[in-house]
């Protein structure tokens, strides 16, 4: 037959910090130790367990050459928060240089809703990343760094060509929550931009992409879009303006000085 079905005794957890068995990988759905369901986007802890391999035999070619051994583990873990279930495939060679292919094969797309304040064309753009995530995540990655640079230069006016540099602006400005400013630094080095500076310069370049990297990019124009969609920072001529009139004697202060409630600021939202 080629290749030999084995069952697991005992279900065995994915390990994404990497081990003595194991290559280093990282986690479907986020970078980092947890991962976010793909079926509610809710940040779970990774419990995914092994509970079955399939190791592929060598095998010759009717044209000549050779299609060479590998191993493919099933793992499977259903969602404490929404009880779905998530299944991936792993598979391995023994010329794959410590490298894992990942593939989920269910569900086959990672569900991300997108809040209803986000327009064109960031929503179009971050809808389509998502929907290529599972099958080209090269793909992802390059229109989630398209989206990510025209975000940054259209809410956080940054005058740089370059993403690196973007983001080196926003970081830079402080006009960002610290979380903010910490998930964009880690674009960088998550996808390596001193080594791929095409990342960089031409952002929807299709190139390849680091365990994790497309997942990230996803996970911080999440931040983004709260930040300057859903709950926009307040704009600085209002903050002045509610200063000033909180100072200002006269009507707005009662009797024994403390003030009144100041009235109502448009916001542009």
């Amino acid at each position: 037959m080629g290749c030999r079905i084995e069952d697991a005794a005992e279900p065995q957890k994915l390990d994404y910090t990497g081990g003595s068995r194991l290559p280093k990988r990282q986690s479907p759905c986020y970078a980092g130790r947890a991962m976010k369901c793909p079926h509610c986007s809710v940040a779970i802890h990774s419990g995914l367990q092994r509970h079955s391999q399939i190791v592929e035999a060598s095998l010759g070619l009717p044209g000549g050459g050779t299609s060479y051994e590998g191993v493919w583990n099933i793992y499977q873990q259903r969602c404490p928060e929404c009880g779905q279930t998530i299944i991936l495939l792993e598979r391995t060679t023994p010329y794959s240089t410590g490298r894992v292919e990942s593939f989920m094969a269910y569900p086959r797309r990672c569900t991300r809703p997108v809040p209803a304040e986000v327009p064109d064309p960031y929503r179009q753009d971050y809808v389509e990343a998502c929907s290529v995530l599972g099958d080209s995540p090269k793909a992802s990655a390059a229109l989630s760094r398209r989206n990510l640079q025209a975000v940054l230069r259209d809410k956080a006016g940054t005058k740089s060509k370059d993403l690196f540099d973007q983001i080196e602006e926003v970081i830079s400005s402080g006009r960002v929550p610290s979380h903010i400013a910490e998930g964009l630094h880690a674009v960088r080095n998550i996808g390596n931009f001193a080594a791929h500076t095409i990342k960089s310069t031409t952002t929807g370049a299709i190139v390849d992409v680091e365990p994790g990297e497309a997942e990230w990019n996803l996970d911080v124009l999440d931040s983004l879009f709260d930040f300057y969609f859903v709950s926009p920072p307040f704009p600085q001529s209002a903050k002045q303006s509610s200063t000033r009139s909180s100072r200002t004697p006269g009507s707005l202060r009662s009797r024994n000085g403390i003030p009144r409630p100041l009235p109502l600021i448009p916001l542009p939202f």
